[in-house]
């Protein structure tokens, strides 16, 4: 029996910066992962297939081109998801290597085999050819989902199907579906159906719940919506399925609560994921799950049990890959007793929808709970040169900031390069500053960057200039109260040109 500091279940985004993180504080760490590669769920069925197979279709579709050669513009007509499918696969086998090759050269020993519970320290893992127990001061779990499955739902493997079995390798498809139902209207099932939308596919999306997104600004949430029907899909919000089976004719045939059918070429059933406990044998352990599989953490990420720790999506929200990376690094941390602070509140999040969509800090919904006077600015893409040299002149940036200081709650973007652009609009944050910054600040041009400046002084404009005179405001150093006015759809230097 082996014995190490400590042991992290499961390769992906939290198990390897758990992983390498304990390594650099000089602990002997194995990592336990069941399938012959690494990267875990993110590298091989999540973020990156699905991010590769968004790029391959606005590539192939032309869609970033559709406002400057029309709608009818395409890179090529009839695209094959075996096409699709090799430009993912290439993605895939190189972040599996840069992940294997970060973590040896670190000095992680990786062992392939799935790990189960004999004890609360002790947790054997076995492969098709060895098993072997390990002994463990330390543990974190960070086993990944899987998605989760209704019983009412004929999974078939062709044509009623989860979302990881697009990128299974058994998986066959000659050509594109036709016609496309997505059952979940969460993140997952959402760009999905952009997705397949964007590439021809008729279709609809499906969810019991009335509204997207309900942590993501609403008028970003109906910014999408009207795209997304603007790009044909079907929106069945506030609507629940009694019944799924497949015609004779090879067709999926779902049946709504009020019985209405729909027809279509596939099913792909996206609502929720689950902890992938299965095979851990928790019990053993005496660790607590929720109904869905999700182990339960404080906010030290551990858990019931004082030496075991969990991270990464098998916790629950928000199950990104960038917070699971932070989690893994913070449950390290804590596991042996080094602070680590986690600024919640500055987590980015990114929603690859077409298009896409990102935000940064406090939502109008959580200021208004709040009782925090707010004001904000906005900008649109078509103010923006880029934004027509890109030709996305639907896109929007609005930032959220308070009232009577100007300091910067909150970024909310939707449009082409939205998750990088947020980031610019978080380091503001991150030091608490003004909305003052991007007025003052030169930005490149032409870059999507302009619109934190065409924003701040839009929300300039909503304040009065009696504001920067009044108050804690802190004006920008290159504006004097009786020269701010600013039109609503563009800004306007002052009339001394400066």
């Amino acid at each position: 029996m082996q014995k190490v500091d400590l042991l992290v279940i499961g390769s992906g985004p939290a198990g390897q910066r758990a992983a390498i993180q304990a390594v650099k504080l000089g602990k002997r760490v194995v990592v336990a992962e069941k399938r012959s590669i690494v990267g875990g769920v993110c590298t091989n069925f999540g973020t990156i297939p699905s991010k590769t197979l968004r790029e391959a279709i606005l590539h192939l579709s032309g869609y970033r081109h559709r406002n400057v050669y029309g709608r009818s513009y395409a890179v090529k007509r009839r695209v094959t998801f075996g096409e699709l499918r090799t430009r993912i696969n290439n993605v895939i086998q190189h972040e599996v290597e840069v992940a294997r090759d970060r973590m040896m050269r670190t000095g992680v020993e990786i062992i392939a085999g799935t790990a189960r519970f004999e004890a609360p320290h002790i947790v054997q893992i076995n492969s098709d050819s060895t098993t072997m127990s390990i002994e463990a001061a330390k543990i974190i779990i960070a086993a990944g989902t899987v998605p989760y499955r209704a019983d009412r739902v004929p999974f078939n493997g062709r044509n009623i199907i989860d979302t990881d079995r697009l990128f299974e390798d058994d998986f066959e498809m000659d050509a594109l579906p036709k016609s496309m139902l997505v059952v979940g209207a969460g993140v997952i099932g959402t760009e999905y159906a952009c997705m397949f939308a964007t590439i021809g596919v008729d279709t609809r999306l499906l969810d019991r719940r009335t509204e997207l997104f309900r942590f993501v600004d609403p008028e970003i949430c109906e910014a999408l919506t009207y795209h997304m029907r603007s790009e044909r899909v079907t929106l069945y919000l506030g609507k629940d399925f009694k019944e799924m089976r497949e015609d004779a004719q090879g067709k999926v045939i779902t049946t709504l609560s009020n019985g209405r059918e729909i027809k279509t070429d596939m099913m792909l059933f996206a609502s929720g994921r689950a902890g992938a406990i299965n095979d851990l044998n928790l019990a053993a352990a005496g660790v607590t799950t929720t109904s869905r599989g999700l182990i339960e953490v404080n906010e030290n990420l551990q858990t019931n049990i004082d030496h075991i720790y969990a991270a990464g999506d098998i916790i629950g929200f928000p199950a990104l890959a960038s917070t699971s990376m932070e989690q893994g690094r913070q449950a390290a941390c804590r596991a042996f007793g080094v602070p680590f602070k986690v600024e919640r509140q500055l987590l980015p999040y990114g929603i690859y929808t077409i298009p896409e969509i990102s935000m940064v800090g406090k939502t109008e919904r959580e200021l208004m709970e709040e009782e925090v006077p707010y004001e904000i600015g906005i900008a649109r893409y078509r103010e923006v040169s880029k934004g027509k040299i890109m030709g996305d002149e639907h896109g929007m940036l609005k930032l959220v900031f308070h009232q009577k200081t100007g300091r910067l709650l909150g970024v909310h973007i939707i449009g082409d390069g939205a998750s990088e652009l947020v980031h610019i609009g978080q380091a503001v944050m991150s030091y608490s500053g003004s909305i003052s910054y991007f007025v003052d600040t030169v930005f490149n041009y032409p870059t999507l960057a302009e619109a934190y400046k065409i924003a701040a002084l839009n929300g300039l404009k909503r304040i009065g200039a009696t504001a920067l005179t009044e108050g804690e405001f802190e004006a920008p150093k290159t504006l004097i109260a009786e020269e701010v006015w600013i039109d609503e759809n563009a800004a306007h230097v002052p009339p001394n040109g400066s």
